[in-house]
């Protein structure tokens, strides 16, 4: 008896859409959050101010380290599992980063920071699952589609972080007590989730390319630097915001509200990135992405008046949108079924791996290089420069090669 894959149904793809883009929209509300808090509690809590944004290094850390187990746990035991996996870690991270506020810990925070991770390598996972049971027409609608989510959660967690950072004597602890309660509501959504498990390949049955072989495929090695580069600037660039923005004079407020826009712009576009992939190709969106990318860095070292700050992180939701999902849907265009696990788990590593060291170095060019909250700023975005120019060589290199366009 052979193996076969039941043909994607895309009735049940919309379902499981709708499930996940409410998930991206409730839960995905707490990474705005975090990144809005992280770094502001951080510097109440950090014995030097050099790693005030550490937190937000160990929940982007906790997402690569997670992102190969979580994979390899969603092929074995399927997406709902992995992802009620994910919403309790999440739980679990902002009870400690509770108890770290609370008790004054800036270990325990970490701790927390490093879970709250596991929860965001779950989420995004969220754009695979969308792809799972998704024809090849509709495949790069859902993803989008999923991604849009997050305009929801782009509003959502902002309000809620001013809703919440002094409701306490303790600041900010009101925050990550609501972050409990997302992850508790994301528990009872996935209970509707209803992706088949993959099959496993009967024997004698191919079991698709390893790792290496993977990444030797032209189009999957763009796919994964540019979906790095993308991530990892944004994160580089959004880490530091709400740093710069109170360091020049602004409010909380102020930060929340950019920042806010901020996630704003890297989703607002989902609701058609899909039919310009389907339209342009994926390696003409990526472009349009990393240059987007780039004309955000240049708006942010221009100034750091209010407006620049705005349009600038603005710029940065825009090319971040259209590099990560561009290289996304050439990356689930380019393997099998049977590669899913370890292609998708993969990427992610590498993709947060890149996050991590962007975050790693944000507090690091923000706070102790310049010489100033201006200098910091400048170096952060300047340093942008060099790895938008190894994505956009990588891009160049695969449409010199017209066999393997995707």
């Amino acid at each position: 008896m052979t193996n076969t894959i039941a043909p994607p149904d895309d009735r049940l793809a919309k379902r499981n859409l709708a499930v996940l883009v409410l998930a991206q929209a409730i839960l995905g509300s707490q990474m705005s959050m975090v990144f809005i808090v992280g770094g502001l509690a951080g510097n109440t809590l950090a014995p030097n101010h050099c790693l005030a944004t550490l937190s937000i290094t160990m929940t982007v850390l906790g997402s690569m380290l997670s992102a190969t187990p979580l994979s390899a746990l969603m092929q074995a035991k399927g997406r709902r599992f992995g992802f009620m996996t994910g919403a309790a870690a999440g739980m679990v991270g902002a009870v400690l980063a509770v108890t770290g506020l609370y008790h004054s810990s800036f270990t325990l925070f970490l701790l927390g920071a490093l879970l709250t991770g596991t929860y965001q390598s779950a989420q995004g996972f969220y754009r695979f699952a969308a792809a799972d049971t998704a024809s090849d027409a509709f495949r790069p609608k859902a993803i989008s589609w999923v991604l849009a989510g997050g305009l929801v959660s782009a509003v959502l967690g902002p309000q809620l972080v001013k809703a919440t950072d002094d409701m306490f004597v303790v600041p900010f602890l009101g925050t990550y007590l609501a972050v409990i309660g997302l992850n508790v509501l994301g528990l009872i959504l996935f209970a509707f989730l209803r992706i088949p498990l993959p099959q496993p390949p009967n024997a004698g049955e191919a079991k698709g390319r390893s790792r290496m072989e993977l990444l030797k495929s032209p189009p999957i090695a763009v796919a994964v630097i540019c979906a790095t580069v993308s991530y990892a600037l944004m994160n580089l660039v959004m880490t530091s915001t709400p740093l710069a923005v109170v360091g020049c004079g602004f409010t909380q407020d102020n930060a929340a509200d950019i920042v806010g826009a901020h996630v704003l712009a890297m989703f607002a576009p989902s609701f058609f990135t899909g039919h310009v992939i389907a339209r342009l190709g994926a390696p003409r969106v990526m472009a349009i992405g990393l240059t987007i990318l780039a004309a955000a860095g240049v708006v942010a070292i221009a100034g750091v008046e209010l407006t620049n700050f705005f349009i600038a992180l603005i710029l940065l939701g825009v090319g971040w949108n259209f590099g990560f999902i561009g290289a996304t849907a050439m990356l689930t265009a380019n393997h099998t079924p049977a590669e899913r696990g370890r292609m998708q788990g993969l990427n992610d590593l590498i993709v947060f791996g890149g996050v991590t060291l962007a975050s790693l170095s944000s507090g690091g060019l923000m706070n102790c290089a310049g010489g100033s909250v201006q200098g910091g700023w400048q170096a952060v975005n300047m340093a942008m420069l060099p790895f938008l120019a190894l994505a956009g060589a990588a891009l160049i290199w695969l449409w010199l090669r017209p066999m393997d366009k995707a």
